[in-house]
C-alpha cells in the first residue's frame, strides 16, 4: 500500500506531541490553546446555528 510521506510526517509529529504530554488529552488541549494564544494569528469560532423548524428537515430526509 502506498504511503504519503507528508501524512506520515504529520502522524509522527502528532505522536511526539502526544507522548510529550503522556497522552493526556486535557494537557494536549491546554498546550494547543496556549500556542494559539501566543501566536499572532487570528482564530475564529463560529456559533452553532440551530434549525428553527426541524419538521421540514425530517420530511425531506424521511420521505
Amino acid at each position: 500500500m502506498w504511503e504519503d510521506p507528508i501524512i506520515q510526517e504529520i502522524y509522527q509529529v502528532r505522536e511526539a506531541h502526544s507522548h510529550k504530554f503522556n497522552n493526556d488529552l486535557q494537557a494536549i488541549y491546554q498546550d494547543l490553546k496556549e500556542q494559539e494564544k501566543n501566536s499572532n494569528r487570528k482564530f475564529i469560532s463560529y456559533v452553532p446555528q440551530f434549525l428553527k423548524d426541524v419538521s421540514v428537515f425530517q420530511k425531506k430526509n424521511l420521505g
